[in-house]
């Protein structure tokens, strides 16, 4: 929740910020009544702020409840690095997608989450939660726990400190987790096993720039088991991260000029 700006001072920018950041994970639908009072603002000034966020695309109504809107949605991809990223993984994705079958996640963290910037569904039957633009706990996911493992300490503590369960398979130990995440960084690849939703396996890499560099986002294949074919799962992973890396350093060099 974004705090009360029902003061005089607050601006209609800040205001229209406080009603798009009332939206989160667990809220992704909300009436006019939890909207205003999640931004802290006067049900009139939610409901006038909310129509003219509906007419820019911003927002949707759907019968009684708001959503986010997908002009928002396409606006964010603009954003240089994800657009970099979503436009140099493509033929990556597609490669990765034929050479396994699985379904293919390209992500990168947004705070305390991982953010899904593509998704290509696999052929085998195996639930899988994420969609594209949707968030969930860095803690639960393959691509989650490579971002955690590469994260800012303070970011990391955040997670350790609210470990949810989503699964009976959950890691929530904040010790278990910390020896994965050391685990990961010098494997250089993370796997869960129905962490985030029984009957889906995971397994994710790293995607840097560089050798050297910081990570800026992460691949991940979701499977129905991991007890066979790990290693060639793992190995193609490599081998399109170390793809999408090195395209994406060719792009930004050649955009800085």
């Amino acid at each position: 929740m974004s705090g009360n700006l029902s003061t005089p001072g607050a601006s209609v920018t800040s205001r229209a910020f406080a009603l798009l950041g009332a939206f989160d994970v667990e809220h992704r639908a909300l009436s006019l009544t939890d909207l205003a009072a999640r931004a802290g603002l006067p049900l009139p000034t939610a409901h006038r702020i909310a129509r003219e966020l509906v007419g820019l695309g911003a927002l949707e109504r759907r019968d009684d409840h708001y959503t986010v809107g997908r002009r928002l949605w396409d606006l964010g991809l603009l954003a240089p690095v994800q657009f970099e990223l979503r436009q140099v993984a493509a033929p990556f994705l597609q490669d990765l997608y034929g050479a396994t079958g699985a379904t293919v996640h390209l992500a990168e963290r947004d705070g305390t989450q991982v953010l899904y910037l593509d998704r290509l569904s696999g052929n085998a039957s195996v639930p899988v939660v994420s969609r594209i633009g949707g968030r969930l706990p860095l803690h639960a996911t393959g691509v989650g726990k490579v971002l955690l493992a590469w994260a800012p300490e303070d970011v990391q503590r955040q997670v350790l400190a609210t470990l949810t369960r989503v699964t009976p398979y959950t890691i929530t130990q904040p010790g278990r987790l910390r020896e994965q995440m050391r685990r990961i960084r010098r494997e250089g690849h993370a796997q869960t096993v129905e962490e985030m939703s029984p009957g889906a396996c995971s397994v994710a890499v790293p995607i840097r720039p560089s050798a050297a560099g910081d990570v800026v986002a992460a691949l991940g294949l979701v499977v129905p088991d991991l007890s066979r074919g790990r290693a060639r799962l793992i190995s193609a992973l490599q081998v399109a991260a170390a793809g999408i890396g090195r395209s994406l350093r060719v792009s930004l060099s050649g955009s800085e000029r």
